[in-house]
């Protein structure tokens, strides 16, 4: 694929002064436009490597896959678009005057939120990946076939493990904390630093004063403020990068330029160190702990009602955007527990969303569904789900959304009730079957409960969700 002329089409089509900045997620390069009337969209969907667009949250919203679109994006920006990332908060003001579809103040949130963590996805994957490999490899049951055990296997190969499977939580705050730094435009080193405040070794540490035999308590500031590390928190580290760029932006327009390489750098760290420890840690820490009890509710309802809701609107999730806010709470379950009991809530969803544009490319008489339904079934099976979504599934109308989303929704109550969990997160579909290796048993649940995804998800809308668009020939 030729990222260059893609992205040359992309802008000339959409016209370069009709573009305010653009950025990408995993799979979709996001425009914030002035005029969304002013091209067709047609014709970005007839270019190479396109496998759909729409209009969401303000962005228009063009999918590409993963791999792919941040080379596309790059290519753009190279053609004098402007990035996004420079300034979040400027680029908001911008498509407020401009877009005639505004966001509101939550979707923006979600918008801010999803361009925060993408950037550390591939960390999350890699570690998910690494984890899932480490459970595999080190199984005493798996070890015994070549006549060994894990207390035989040489301490400094454990020790390489563990330095590429713990890592990445560990510093997670520090990653958070860069990214928002990022995003909101302030300096990124200072944002790593900060981060790697909040979880220094001088502080006692979160996982330690949480245990009660472990003998360490925090330290008691002015006799009655808890003062502790932040080590498996996300919200605190996410706030504190927001609150600490937007510091340092008006920090350098107050210090006369002769000093600023000095004070603002110097006053940043001091007073978010303060402010990070003594508010932002406590407060939004006690909200983090909020989210994951209301979850655990969610999770924990009789005979797995509460999943089969969350999995039943996951696919309606998806296409409004605001998916990205559950990765907060998937991370908190990782740093906290060490495993992810929403994996499958948002795997098997994808599977079922596959597995009803494979029913319908099947059943369609139409050469355009056909020509992209099989890659569309494949790639969201692989995970990814918006060129099935929004090139096949909600074409003439929400029945197979509907359809997958039924037999998501039972996959997802099987899958509590049966206590199923990933290693990480971040790999869904197909590849997502190695964060479940570490445990047989686990690995099992996985396998057979993904089949039955994807058997009564094709059952379901080879019966009752195909409309009957799909049913009539293309018109040439």
């Amino acid at each position: 694929m030729d990222y260059k002329k893609t992205a040359e089409e992309i802008v000339n089509i959409v016209k370069k002064d009709n573009i305010i900045s653009a950025t990408f997620c995993a799979t979709r390069l996001r425009l914030i436009i002035k005029d969304k009337e002013a091209f067709n969209s047609d014709d970005v969907q007839n270019i190479e490597g396109v496998k759909g667009v729409f209009f969401n949250s303000g962005q228009y919203q063009i999918i590409l896959g993963t791999g792919i679109v941040n080379k596309v994006y790059e290519e753009v920006i190279k053609l004098g678009v402007e990035s996004s990332v420079k300034n979040t908060n400027e680029d908001n003001s911008k498509s407020e005057d401009t877009s005639k579809d505004n966001q509101n103040k939550f979707k923006k949130f979600i918008r801010i939120f999803a361009d925060v963590f993408v950037s550390i996805i591939p960390a999350m994957v890699a570690t998910g990946l690494f984890l899932g490999l480490k459970g595999a490899l080190l199984n005493d049951t798996l070890l015994s076939m070549f006549n060994t055990s894990v207390a035989e296997i040489n301490p400094t190969f454990l020790t390489f493990i563990s330095v590429l499977t713990e890592t990445t939580f560990a510093f997670l705050p520090a990653l958070v904390c860069w990214s928002a730094f990022k995003v909101f435009g302030g300096s990124q080193a200072l944002g790593i630093i900060l981060g790697l405040m909040l979880v220094s070794p001088a502080l006692p540490n979160a996982y330690l004063v949480a245990n009660p035999n472990s003998g360490v308590t925090p330290i008691m500031l002015f006799g009655f403020i808890p003062i502790v590390g932040y080590q498996g928190s996300i919200l605190p580290a996410f706030i504190a990068g927001i609150v600490g760029a937007n510091l340092e932006k008006k920090l350098r327009n107050i210090v006369p330029n002769v000093a600023d390489i000095l004070l603002t750098p110097f006053l940043t760290l001091l007073i978010m160190l303060f402010l990070s420890l003594l508010v932002i840690g406590p407060v939004f820490h006690s909200v983090e702990n909020i989210i994951l009890k209301i979850s655990n509710f969610a999770l924990l309802l009789p005979f797995g009602i509460g999943a089969f809701f969350l999995g039943f609107s996951m696919i309606f999730i998806v296409i409004t955007g605001v998916h990205h806010i559950f990765g907060l709470v998937e991370l908190s379950y990782i740093a906290s527990t060490g495993f992810n009991p929403l994996h499958p809530i948002f795997n098997f969803p994808n599977l079922a969303v596959g597995a009803a544009c494979l029913a319908i490319t099947l059943k369609s008489k139409k050469k355009s569904i056909k020509t992209i339904g099989y890659s569309a079934t494949l790639s969201s099976w692989l995970g990814i789900t918006e060129p099935a979504i929004f090139g096949v599934n909600i074409k003439y109308g929400i029945r197979p959304l509907v359809c997958g989303s039924i037999a998501a929704g039972f996959s997802c109550m099987l899958s509590v009730i049966l206590g199923l969990k990933a290693s990480s997160n971040g790999v869904t579909g197909i590849p997502g079957t190695l964060l479940y290796i570490y445990d047989t048993k686990q690995l099992i649940l996985y396998i057979a409960i993904s089949i039955l995804t994807i058997v009564s998800s094709f059952l379901i809308t080879w019966f009752f969700g195909v409309p009957k668009e799909y049913l009539e020939e293309d018109k040439n």
